[in-house]
């Protein structure tokens, strides 16, 4: 009966040891992650150009593409934004005092109270994921050597990905092998589905976000832009808090615009969970909204900000662990009851 579970023990430890390197392991944590993320992108195209041409030569030219393409949005950035965002950051405290003299509060003692705060809580949350953003993206390409590690790690993941996964199912006893496999590809795609979908959300939220601004003439558009896509990447709490966020700092440039920007945040939230997202996601993940939202709150307690955006998917990887190995027991059930009839006979 132990050796029936053996597969079952060791995948539990090994996973649990993996999800505990982002605590322990923090710099190997991030550098497993972010190359993997890279990969669970471009194994697709890396796949179809595969086909015509040798894995390696084809893993080499999506990478150095895809390098290119983020050198130039970095360009892009680093002109465009930064500046933007430390303006923003600069400013923040007198935006906050804007708001709390609005006259709407300034008649309700008791919500002023509380609102200061909501504020006080709501822009540390808002700034801290946006410099430490940043401070990601600049760290990343200032830390030459954990790049140059990523770049490597993402080329052989690329390359040899299926060849990694068999040898990791080698370690199992031969008779589970398929079985083990199954569960990585389970995990990887629905791994693969979250990032490539959460990441067009982004783009869609930040670009429909700017573009609303404006058009609104109101100021730091790109600022309010970027929050909104970031945020869109922690599920639920993530575009709660960019919207009450832009509402709260359109209040200090044009009060008027509030109900306005309300009605478009909750419009674009809407059509964003209602329509594009179970369009590009459909029910493949298939995880409970309160889940996700306990899943979101716990990562941010143990690791912060990081915590946040790892959550689901670390959810992911335990449900499938779960899944798989529920379904194990219940076949070993199945296998047992059998015998016992067989015997009884």
């Amino acid at each position: 009966m132990f050796a029936a579970r053996q597969t079952s023990i060791i995948l539990s430890v090994t996973f649990i040891a993996l999800l505990s390197a982002f605590w322990f392991f923090p710099s190997f944590a991030f550098i497993f992650f972010i190359s993997l993320l890279i990969q669970l992108l471009l194994c697709s195209i890396v796949d179809k150009l595969a086909i015509k041409l040798p894995r390696g030569l084809a893993a080499g030219i999506t990478l150095l593409l895809f390098l290119l393409i983020l050198l130039g949005l970095t360009s892009l950035v680093s002109v465009s934004f930064i500046p933007t965002a430390s303006s923003f950051i600069r400013d923040l405290p007198a935006l906050a005092m804007n708001l709390q003299n609005l006259q709407i509060f300034q008649e309700f003692p008791d919500i002023t109270a509380s609102l200061d705060d909501i504020w006080g809580q709501l822009a540390s949350l808002s700034s801290n994921i946006l410099k430490q953003s940043i401070n990601i993206i600049v760290s990343t390409f200032n830390k030459i050597i954990d790049f140059v590690i990523i770049i490597f790690v993402t080329f052989y993941l690329l390359k040899d990905g299926l060849k990694v996964k068999s040898f990791l199912a080698s370690l199992f006893p031969r008779k589970d092998k398929v079985r083990v496999i199954s569960l990585f590809n389970s995990m990887l795609n629905s791994l693969q589905i979250y990032v490539r979908s959460q990441l067009l959300m982004c783009c869609i939220t930040g670009v429909v976000v700017y573009a609303y601004f404006t058009f609104m003439g109101v100021k730091y558009a790109s600022v309010f832009a970027v929050i909104s896509g970031i945020c869109e990447f922690v599920p639920v709490l993530g575009p709660t808090i960019a919207s009450i966020f832009g509402i709260m700092l359109t209040a200090t440039d044009a009060p008027f615009l509030i109900i306005q920007t309300a009605c478009f945040y909750l419009i674009m939230t809407q059509i964003n969970h209602n329509l594009v997202y179970p369009n590009i996601v459909g029910k493949s993940l298939h995880l409970h909204p309160l889940t996700v939202i306990l899943g979101v709150v716990f990562g941010g307690e143990v690791l912060g900000t990081a915590g946040m955006f790892l959550a689901v998917p670390c959810i992911v990887v335990v449900k499938h662990l779960i899944e798989d190995i529920y379904n194990s027991e219940q076949n070993l059930k199945k296998i047992t009851e059998k015998n016992t009839n067989m015997n009884q006979t």
